[in-house]
């Protein structure tokens, strides 16, 4: 599919949990790439990967920026990160603080913009502005860097469209801000597993991603944070039947692709529940802990 111009100028790909190939009037923005096989500091332990990435990193069509929300494991990646660095030149915006990351694992810092909320970036050589957004969760990846760095949504800005991507977030009445400063948005990148309610607010889940997506002004939505690790108790697949069960087709266009399979918000095709028919393969399979 991106051998051929999108036909309505903006076009997602799902490729695992929060990372999306976004083509928007003519380029291509990255979220939160993740191709490793387990979201954890260890090669051995922790959540695994259970749903391949549909293609390698250098499969990828040329880039035009990386988009990183926060610094959890299952957001940013070392290995990713480097492959990035090594074999492409493409710059990385991200939010304040993580962009230590980045130059530690090889980012030259001249490829590197953080942003603080409401803070802006234009790419350069290109017509897309991405802003950082507020969003409620927390950072840190060891025992003594807790919230040592920002985590932000991100919104990406082309001459037509504009897109609203919710990194990890619970659900807060800053998303009708949201809406007011940048939007309206032509979609809604939000995330919808992982969650539970004993902690707190600092993940959306189906329901609340519905209540967001509304404050956000409704439209097309494109779940992610789901069917790629098991991050919480609950089945793999909850999430997606949730979402589905609780949906109003008139507030939200829901697009809900198979990995890597590119979608356009302005099609508006039907909804497969593919996930039901790759169950039994993958099982009800959870695991304890959450990033």
């Amino acid at each position: 599919a991106w051998q051929r111009p999108s036909a309505s100028d903006l076009r997602a790909t799902w490729l695992g949990h929060s990372t999306v190939l976004l083509e928007i009037d003519g380029h291509r923005v990255l979220t939160d790439p993740v191709w490793g096989k387990r979201a954890s500091p260890f090669r051995l332990v922790g959540p695994k990967r259970f749903q391949p990435v549909p293609l390698s990193l250098r499969q990828l069509p040329e880039l035009d920026v990386v988009v990183i929300s926060h610094d959890h494991y299952d957001h940013l990646d070392l290995a990713t990160i480097r492959a990035l660095a090594r074999h492409s030149a493409v710059p990385f915006v991200t939010s304040l603080g993580v962009g230590a990351h980045l130059q530690a694992w090889g980012v030259p810092p001249e490829r590197i913009t953080e942003l603080d909320w409401w803070e802006n970036h234009r790419v350069p050589g290109t017509g897309l502005t991405v802003t950082a957004a507020p969003s409620q969760h927390f950072s840190g990846r060891g025992l003594k860097d807790r919230n040592a760095t920002l985590w932000s949504s991100m919104v990406m800005r082309g001459e037509r469209h504009t897109v609203f991507f919710s990194g990890d977030t619970g659900l807060t009445t800053e998303y009708t801000q949201i809406r007011e400063r940048l939007g309206p948005f032509d979609l809604g990148i939000l995330e919808v597993g992982a969650f539970h309610p004993a902690w707190g607010d600092i993940h959306l889940g189906p329901v609340n991603a519905l209540k967001a997506h509304a404050l956000l002004g409704g439209g097309a939505l494109l779940p992610v944070h789901w069917g790629t690790f098991s991050l919480a108790m609950h089945a793999w697949d909850e999430p997606a039947n949730t979402l589905l069960a609780h949906a109003d087709p008139a507030a939200a266009q829901l697009l809900m692709p198979r990995l890597g399979e590119a979608v356009e918000p302005a099609q508006q095709r039907p909804v497969g529940v593919w996930w039901r028919g790759v169950d039994e393969r993958i099982g009800n399979s959870t695991a304890s802990g959450e990033e």
